[in-house]
């Protein structure tokens, strides 16, 4: 299975503001290098917070605003004593604490974080918390859209086969969008939960719906394979008293 890193999915060179970056500023930085979003972050570069433009105050000329020169969302609220939109910086637009993730997580857990958290954007920060790279919901679509037949591939042989030795005809595997179906007889009750999890961890898949079930009863062996016959007691069949 690929597990693939946020580290190889991250944009390393970030665009970022420090809190007293004037709101003005936020806005050019935003429409400069055609982004929605950067992080905040103070003079050791740890990260204080992530400015979006729904976040930035309507300015003079703004064409990204509607017609009306209204946001499309409520503005965030400001501490009291924050000053007009006109004199706001970074500090007091920007929502904090910021969401951040590690270099090292899987794709697959920072999707889920972001999708948890409601948010487009991670900054990437190291062991210190210091700001050093930024994934978006894009940088993570570009993994997880990946075609059904390299999944069904990928959890047929690899976490069916490979990880757990089921025989190419115990269970069957259809994918559609990156839904996992799985289908079949698992010689062991506790197979099932292990092949759940490991098909979740597939780069690509979005969902499992499991119809697995342990092969019933005792009469054989692992998918089918028949059981050696048990050993006869010594004595059986014969009279205890000898007779």
């Amino acid at each position: 299975m690929q597990n693939r890193t946020v580290a190889e999915v991250m944009t390393w060179e970030v665009v970022q503001a420090r809190p007293d970056t004037p709101a003005q500023e936020l806005a050019r930085l935003l429409d400069v290098h055609r982004i929605s979003g950067l992080p905040v972050v103070d003079g050791d570069d740890k990260v204080m917070g992530v400015v979006s433009r729904t976040d930035l105050p309507a300015l003079p000329g703004d064409r990204s605003r509607s017609p009306a020169g209204r946001l499309p969302h409520p503005a965030p609220r400001r501490p009291p004593g924050t000053g007009t939109p006109g004199g706001a910086t970074a500090r007091d637009v920007m929502t904090t604490p910021a969401v951040t993730v590690h270099p090292e997580h899987r794709v697959a857990d920072a999707a889920r974080l972001m999708q948890r958290r409601h948010v487009d954007r991670l900054p990437v920060v190291d062991e210190e918390d210091r700001l050093i790279g930024i994934t978006t919901r894009r940088d993570l679509l570009r993994v997880f859209l990946r075609p059904d037949e390299q999944i069904l591939v990928e959890v047929a042989g690899e976490v069916l086969g490979r990880a757990l030795g089921v025989p190419p005809d115990a269970v069957r595997v259809s994918v559609r969008d990156g839904l996992v179906t799985l289908r079949g007889t698992l010689a062991h009750e506790d197979d099932i939960p292990a092949a759940i999890g490991l098909t979740w961890r597939v780069d690509g898949v979005v969902g499992v719906v499991s119809r697995l079930v342990p092969r019933a009863g005792d009469g054989g062996g692992p998918y089918g394979e028949p059981l050696p016959p048990a050993p006869h007691p010594p004595d059986e069949g014969r009279d205890r008293t000898g007779s």
